[in-house]
This record gives C-alpha cells, sequence and structure tokens, in this order.
C-alpha cells in the first residue's frame, strides 16, 4: 500500500496484506465477512485477531445483520521497523493456525456457532502465542 493512501503514522505499518490472508485460507476466506486492517495506535504484542460473529438475538427484537454473520480477520500494526521479523513468522505459524481454527469452527456444533468466539495472536521476543478468547 502507498504511503500516501496509508492510515496508519510512518513508523507503523502491517505486516500482512490481503493477498497473505486469501491465499493462506484459501476456500475458507469465502466465510470471512469482514477483513479488517487496524489504524489505531499500538496494539502492544498483538499482531492478529479472529472473532466469530454469531446469530446473537438482541432484546427488541434486534439481532445481527445475516451479513455480519461469520468470521472477522483483524491484522493488528506493528512497529515498521519488526515488519519484517513479524511477517514472517505470521506467515510460517499465524496463518496455518488461523486456517486450523476457521476448518474447525465451521465443521463445529450448534452450541459452539451460537456463541461467539475470538481468537488471538501475540508475538513477543520473537514467541509467538495463541489462545481462544471465549
Amino acid at each position: 500500500m502507498s504511503a500516501r493512501h496509508r492510515r496508519l503514522p510512518r513508523h507503523l505499518a502491517w505486516p500482512l496484506n490481503t493477498t497473505d490472508i486469501r491465499e493462506s485460507l484459501g476456500d475458507c476466506m469465502a466465510q470471512v465477512t469482514d477483513l479488517r486492517f487496524l489504524a489505531g495506535q499500538d496494539s502492544g504484542d498483538l499482531v492478529l485477531g479472529a472473532e466469530w460473529i454469531a446469530p446473537i438475538r438482541r432484546n427488541y427484537g434486534r439481532g445481527t445483520h445475516p451479513d455480519m454473520i461469520g468470521f472477522r480477520v483483524d491484522v493488528h500494526p506493528v512497529d515498521a521497523a519488526r515488519r519484517a521479523a513479524t511477517r514472517a513468522v505470521l506467515l510460517a505459524r499465524a496463518l496455518p493456525q488461523l486456517h486450523t481454527w476457521i476448518t474447525r469452527a465451521i465443521a463445529a456444533d450448534e452450541t459452539w456457532k451460537l456463541t461467539p468466539h475470538q481468537h488471538r495472536w501475540r508475538l513477543a521476543d520473537g514467541h509467538l502465542t495463541h489462545h481462544d478468547e471465549a
């Protein structure tokens, strides 16, 4: 993405692009209803997030719009100097884990699908961790 069209300060960069995610997810990409490149300030060690948007009914007849039911993937900005190293780790480890998480979620039972779920990837000192935040 050209610097002129960026929504990030110069010291931040996104470690992945749309093509990286589409190639890694393959057919699972059809289940992703929202792909966001967050433009907020430093996210700390959080580099990638995924969320299952469940068809939750709310009070007074309002619920989740059917077009939003599915997966949301968030790419968090990182320090521009660490972009290349972060990108390598995400391509090698996080995106295959994201693919597995989405594949398992698609095959999950109805109880799982009726509940919102979040999965986060954090990179600290070169060590990638991930966990569910349901």
